[in-house]
């Protein structure tokens, strides 16, 4: 029987965290409809296979890519990255239901906590719906590349209900204003959403400087919630949160048990701390204690230091008027320019050594004066910081910071290891039976830094270089283990009669590219990608999106609102 496409000659690692098997892949339509040896069958295309490796496509279960879908329906950059299904919609951002009073404010608070104009949100979406169904429906209008699957959101929903108060400290929701939140959230989860989000965390601020709404909802609030997840769409809804875990984590650890008891699969995000094991041994009890007994709960986390890169772009570790007024020339060109001129070095040389750093040397480590095309240098041996490069050298670290940005000629970036620094722990956290290593948040804080590539940092540095897990293991959690998460159907594995979700890849190629800077946004707002290395081919339905780096031009993502529960 002939193919319309056939995967030939490569090694199969299936998702399900078995050994890698020599096979063929035939696909006919969206399906993976042969697996095996497929020597003499014909095809209408190829693709050789020869000395790759073929794993299913990567479900990503932290994305803010609910915006940017609107104007970039490529989803780049987590299309250069193995990824063919994001889940949007997370910490309790979202864009539906809402009323058409309320769309500038949620777009406000887009921008406030994701870092995306709310200008660009604004005019990049069509804004043509009220309730979460219909939002879906406009998604899939957009003609996304990935698959997408969205979660109703803690702002939304509670602004409806309780409006401008919703996001008081201390003000909790009447039984009325409660009925009206868990009827949006069955309502949502029926028409599609996989489930529901919050936030909780104490720096998710609005532009007046409250905290999102949801953040100090109640356990009465969030268990109610957690009922109508199960209500709308039954045992094994998502219910994902953005915890606080600094000030209340006994709060937020029993709103986890509740919502696991209760039948939700509860997804949270997580990592370890630098003091002894970072925490790991208790989280991982926590988490063996709720997946006991039919519970779900999965932890996902950082695959590496992140927080802030800092260069000529968009951030600096500075704070003062000399950096100011710097950063506010046009363009990149421009601050280089003005950065090479004695008088203007010397202006910002005085300036911070009088006002210091913004973030401390010890945690900013360089990423090589490359650019676009190389491949950077993440320091997972702990030798490079700022400070350790400048008493190595003997140097003032402004000075050292400021040379080092002439001499790249204005490329390097700085990466700020505001949390995931404490490597060995963090590790360990990712190695536990229930947590997901893959918390990109593609398309949020764009401009400031981007862990877009998360799946490919995973598999080279971590996986190849480092060891935290075989290969098997890590294309495990990023392919089974994260379509069981979200309850996806006939996705996550390399099965006859499954989606052709798929990677074909250059496993001993595999690289991460440099972060580079582009004003591609509405409004011309601007905003990091990252491309990489060694992906000869991702296939979302049986149509590869992109081959060899680039994009294909075939946008066959799917909203993806139907799910396995139970």
């Amino acid at each position: 029987m002939a193919h319309e496409l056939i995967i030939r000659g490569g090694s199969v690692i299936d998702g399900t965290g078995a050994d890698a098997v020599a096979a063929d892949v035939g696909i006919d339509g969206d399906r993976i409809t042969r697996v095996g040896d497929l020597s003499g069958v014909d095809a209408a295309r190829t693709i050789d296979a020869t000395g790759k490796t073929i794993t299913p496509g990567f479900v990503d279960l932290h994305t803010h890519l609910d915006a940017q879908v609107g104007w970039d329906p490529e989803m780049k950059s987590s299309s250069y990255h193995g990824v063919t299904t994001a889940l949007i919609g997370n910490c309790g951002v979202t864009f539906a239901p809402v009323s058409k009073a309320n769309h500038r404010t949620m777009a406000e608070l887009m921008e406030s906590v994701e870092d995306i104009a709310a200008d660009a949100i604004i005019d990049g979406l069509p804004w043509n719906w009220t309730s979460y169904g219909e939002y879906l429906d406009a998604v899939q209008t957009l003609e996304p590349a990935l698959n997408i699957v969205g979660l109703a959101g803690h702002s939304a929903i509670r602004l409806e209900a309780m409006g401008d108060k919703s996001m008081d400290e201390g003000v909790q929701a009447t039984d009325k204003e409660l009925e009206h939140i868990c009827a949006l959230v069955r309502e949502s989860v029926e028409e599609g959403a996989v489930g529901f989000s919050t936030s909780r965390f104490l720096g998710h601020k609005v532009p007046d400087g409250r905290l999102t709404p949801g953040t100090w909802a109640d356990l009465r609030e969030t268990q109610a919630i957690q009922q109508a997840v199960i209500d709308g769409g039954g045992q094994g809804g998502l219910f994902q949160a953005a915890p606080d875990m600094a000030s209340r984590r006994n709060v937020e650890l029993e709103m986890f048990s509740q919502g696991a008891e209760l039948g939700c699969h509860v997804l949270y995000s997580g990592g370890a701390g630098s003091k002894g094991d970072g925490g790991v041994a208790k989280t991982e009890e926590f988490l063996l204690r709720n997946n006991a007994g039919g519970k779900r709960m999965t932890a996902v986390c950082h695959t590496r230091p992140s927080g802030s890169m800092f260069g000529l772009a968009q951030s600096t570790p500075f704070r003062n008027s000399a950096w100011k007024e710097l950063m506010q020339l046009p363009t990149i060109a421009d601050r280089l320019q003005a950065l090479k001129d004695p008088a203007t070095k010397k202006q910002l040389v005085q300036r911070s050594k009088e006002t210091g750093f913004a973030a401390n040397p010890a945690l900013l480590h360089p990423m090589g004066m490359g650019g676009a095309g190389t491949t950077p240098d993440y320091d997972m041996g702990e030798k490079n910081s700022l400070a350790q490069l400048a008493a190595d050298q003997g140097r003032d670290p402004v000075e050292l910071y400021i040379d080092r940005l002439i001499e790249s000629e204005g490329r390097e970036l700085w990466n700020f290891w505001a949390f995931g620094g404490s490597l060995e722990n963090q590790w360990a956290y990712m190695r536990m039976e229930h947590c997901i290593p893959m918390l990109a948040d593609s398309g949020a804080h764009v401009g400031i830094f981007t862990d877009t590539d998360s799946p490919t940092f995973l598999l080279s540095e971590l996986t190849r270089r480092q060891g935290v897990y075989t290969l098997p293991q890590a294309v495990h959690r990023i392919t089974q283990a994260s379509a069981n998460v979200l309850g996806l159907k006939d996705r996550g594995c390399i099965k006859e009669d499954w989606i052709a979700d798929l990677n074909v890849i250059d496993y001993e190629n595999l690289e991460t590219g440099y972060p580079y800077y582009v004003n591609d946004f509405p409004h011309n707002g601007g905003r990091y990608i990252v491309e990489s290395q060694g992906y000869d081919a991702t296939l979302v339905s049986g149509k590869p999106i992109v081959e060899h780096g680039k994009h294909t031009g075939h946008r066959p993502g799917t909203v993806i609102r139907e799910f396995a529960r139970g």
